[in-house]
Order: structure tokens, then sequence, then C-alpha cells
């Protein structure tokens, strides 16, 4: 299992336009990820970007729990399998 290294991270924690797929690399790797209706990144496939424009390599979903407050209270991303 890959975990996500802080540089890929930093990426992530940014705000994006809501409810859109972006599409960025990060060294050798192709990010692809989509947005909620705030603009956070909540699913993620990085790897290989193929012929097809699909990304071969690993998904990633992240969990967050926030606070009726709209405090962050969990906010944590998981391996979900390949990508293909």
């Amino acid at each position: 299992m890959m975990k996500i290294k802080e540089p890929v991270l930093k990426i992530l924690n940014k705000r994006y336009e809501p409810s859109t797929m972006v599409e960025t690399t990060f060294g050798r790797y192709n990010l692809s990820f989509k947005t909620d209706a705030e603009g956070r990144p909540i699913l993620l496939f990085m790897g290989q970007k193929d012929e097809s424009g699909n990304i071969k390599g690993e998904r990633y979903a992240r969990r967050l729990k926030i606070s009726p407050m709209g405090e962050v209270i969990k906010d944590h991303w998981e391996h979900k399998g390949k990508a293909t």
C-alpha cells in the first residue's frame, strides 16, 4: 500500500473549484481528483496516465468528519486499491 507523501498532501489540502475533476502532475505521477461542494479534494487517482487518458495506479478516498460548527474533526486519506 502506498501512503500519500507530504508534498502531495499539500496539493490536496488546497481548495479548488467545487464539484469538479482536477488534473495535475507531481513529479512522475499524474494526479486526478474530484472535489466536493466546498472545493475540497475527496477522491484521488494517482499514477500514470494511459493513452485513453485514464490513470493506472492507486485510488484513495478522503474521510472528512466536520462538526456542526464547521470544525474538521477527522481528515484522512484511505487507500482504496488499484485504479485502472
